[in-house]
C-alpha cells in the first residue's frame, strides 16, 4: 500500500502537469476509509471516455510500478550499492568483467611460468651436481696417473724434470688435461731448445750419417691459435740461401680449401710468440702437410694436382713444377691419418726426395730422389712398405722410416728402408705421440731433429744415430 502512495505522489511530483490538487477522503460502499487525488489535466478540456476509469493513467502508472520494481531488483543483486549506468534487470559492466578475466588470464599465465622456472633450477641443480662429480673424478684420476708415472723415491719434491723412459711402458687412455699437464712440464725456453740440437748433445759430436736408433721426448716449440692450425707444417731451411739464415722458421696452417699463406719468422722466439715477420700469398693453394723448406725454395704439392712445384722465397715466384708420373693424389693413398698426404717431400743429407704412391705400386710406398732447381727426377725405389699402414714417414740418410700411429701415445718407428741396399727391416724404436695427432713428421739434417706437428702444436724430437 505504501508503494501504491509512493507513486501516486510521484507521479504528482516528476509530472506537475496540474496547477491545482485535490484530497478527499470518504467511505466506500463497504465503510473503509479511502482517499483519492484529483488533478485537472493541463491539455485536455474533457475525457475522452465516460466516466467510470482513467486508463492512460492506469498505463502510465503500470509502467512506473514496473520500473520500480526493476530498480529494486537491482537494487538486491547488488547488495543495495550497484554500480551506476547498470542495464536493467540487474545486468552487470561488460567492461569490469572482461577486465576481471584479463587479470584472471594474466594470473594463470604467471604461476605456470613459475612452474617453468622451479622445473629449471631442478634441472641446472642436478647438472651441477653431475660436473661436481665428473670434476672430482677427474681430479682422482690425475692424481692416479701422476703417482703411476713418477713412483716414489724417483723424483723428490720441486722437481719438475721427465726422465725418458728406459722401454716404452704399457699405454693406458689419459685425459685431456693430464696431457696438457704432462706437455707444461715438458716445455722448455726457445734458447734452450736451439742450444741443445742433436748435434750439441754430449755423446752425438760425430755428425756423420748412421742408423736411427733412439728418439727422445717431444718438445713444444710453439701452438697455433686458431681452428686453421689443427693441422699444419712447420720447417726450417738446412742449407739456407741468402738473405736467409737458419735462425727463420716457416710454418703454414694447412686447415681450409685455399691454402695459400706462408708465415715467415725471423727468428725462433718469435714464432713462439706468434708474431710472422712477413706473410707469403701463394700463387697456387697448396695440398696437405707434405711441404718442406730447402735452398732458398718452398717445395710443395699444388692442390688437386700430381705435379710438385718450388717456390722460391726471394723472388716470390713458382720457378719450377714437375708432374710425378703416376702418383696418385688427393686422397688415392694418403698416410692412414688420411688429410691428402699423398705426395710427401723431404729433405735428409742427401738431398730432396718425395714420397708417394702409385696405381702400379698396389698402394707401396715408392721413393724418388728429385733435383732441387728443376725437379727432374733422379731415380725411384719401390718399397714393400704400405703407404695407407703408417701415419707419417722421413728420411735419414738416404733410409726411410714410418710411425706405426698418429694418435697412439706410445707409438713407434717401425719400419726402414734404405735406398742403398734396397732392402727393409722391421723395428720398434719409442715414438710419443703426446697430443695424439700427428699430422707432418719431417727431419731436420742441419738440427739433426725431427719436426713435427701435433694437433696444434709445434714439437722436436732430439735422435740418436749409430754407424753400427
Amino acid at each position: 500500500m505504501l508503494g501504491v502512495w509512493l507513486l501516486l505522489w510521484g507521479s504528482v511530483a516528476l509530472r506537475g502537469r496540474a496547477d491545482t490538487a485535490f484530497l478527499r477522503r470518504a467511505h466506500d460502499s463497504s465503510g473503509h476509509c479511502t482517499y483519492s487525488f484529483t488533478v485537472a489535466s493541463p491539455v485536455e478540456a474533457a475525457c475522452p471516455e465516460a466516466a467510470g476509469g482513467v486508463p492512460e493513467l492506469r498505463a502510465e502508472l503500470a509502467a512506473l510500478a514496473a520500473r520500480l520494481s526493476r530498480l529494486e531488483s537491482r537494487e538486491r543483486g547488488a547488495g543495495g550499492s550497484g554500480p551506476r549506468g547498470a542495464e536493467p534487470g540487474g545486468a552487470r559492466d561488460p567492461q569490469p568483467v572482461a577486465a576481471a578475466a584479463r587479470l584472471e588470464a594474466a594470473y594463470g599465465e604467471l604461476l605456470r611460468a613459475k612452474s617453468r622456472l622451479e622445473e629449471e633450477k631442478g634441472r641446472l641443480e642436478r647438472e651441477k651436481e653431475e660436473l661436481g662429480r665428473r670434476l672430482e673424478n677427474s681430479a682422482q684420476e690425475i692424481t692416479r696417473l701422476r703417482a703411476a708415472r713418477c713412483p716414489p723415491g724417483r723424483e723428490g719434491p720441486g722437481r719438475d724434470t721427465l726422465r725418458a723412459p728406459a722401454k716404452a711402458p704399457r699405454w693406458e687412455p689419459q685425459p685431456l688435461s693430464y696431457q696438457e699437464l704432462q706437455s707444461e712440464r715438458s716445455e722448455v725456453p726457445v734458447s734452450r731448445l736451439l742450444d741443445e740440437t742433436a748435434l750439441g748433445r754430449p755423446g752425438q759430436e760425430d755428425s756423420g750419417c748412421g742408423r736411427l736408433v733412439w728418439v727422445g721426448e717431444p718438445m713444444v716449440f710453439g701452438r697455433a691459435d686458431s681452428i686453421a692450425g689443427k693441422y699444419g707444417v712447420w720447417m726450417k731451411d738446412p742449407e739456407p740461401v741468402a738473405p736467409f739464415t737458419r735462425d727463420n722458421t716457416w710454418r703454414v696452417d694447412t686447415v681450409g680449401t685455399e691454402v695459400r699463406q706462408l708465415f715467415q719468422y725471423e727468428e725462433a722466439e718469435q714464432l713462439a710468440r706468434g708474431y710472422p715477420a712477413k706473410v707469403h700469398i701463394l700463387p697456387r693453394p697448396l695440398e696437405s702437410t707434405g711441404a718442406v723448406i730447402y735452398r732458398g725454395g718452398l717445395f710443395f704439392q699444388p692442390r688437386h694436382s700430381r705435379s710438385v712445384a718450388r717456390y722460391d722465397l726471394r723472388g716470390e715466384t713458382i720457378t719450377a713444377e714437375r708432374e710425378i708420373p703416376g702418383a696418385g693424389y688427393h686422397g688415392q693413398y694418403p698416410y692412414s691419418w688420411g688429410g691428402y698426404t699423398d705426395i710427401d717431400l723431404a729433405v735428409d743429407e742427401t738431398g730432396l726426395w718425395v714420397i708417394y704412391s702409385t696405381e702400379k705400386a698396389r698402394g707401396a710406398i715408392v721413393l724418388s730422389k728429385l733435383d732441387p732447381e728443376t725437379l727432374e727426377i733422379r731415380q725411384t725405389w719401390e718399397t714393400n712398405i704400405r703407404k695407407r699402414g703408417v701415419a707419417n714417414s722421413f728420411l735419414i740418410c738416404g733410409t726411410l722410416y714410418t710411425v706405426s700411429s698418429y694418435s697412439a701415445p706410445n707409438a713407434t718407428i717401425n719400419f726402414a728402408y734404405d735406398t742403398a741396399t734396397g732392402s727393409s727391416r722391421a723395428l720398434s724404436i719409442p715414438f710419443e705421440n703426446r697430443f695424439r695427432y700427428l699430422s707432418m713428421l719431417d727431419y731436420n739434417p742441419a738440427e739433426r731433429q725431427l719436426f713435427a706437428w701435433d694437433s696444434f702444436n709445434m714439437v722436436t724430437y732430439p735422435v740418436r744415430l749409430s754407424r753400427e
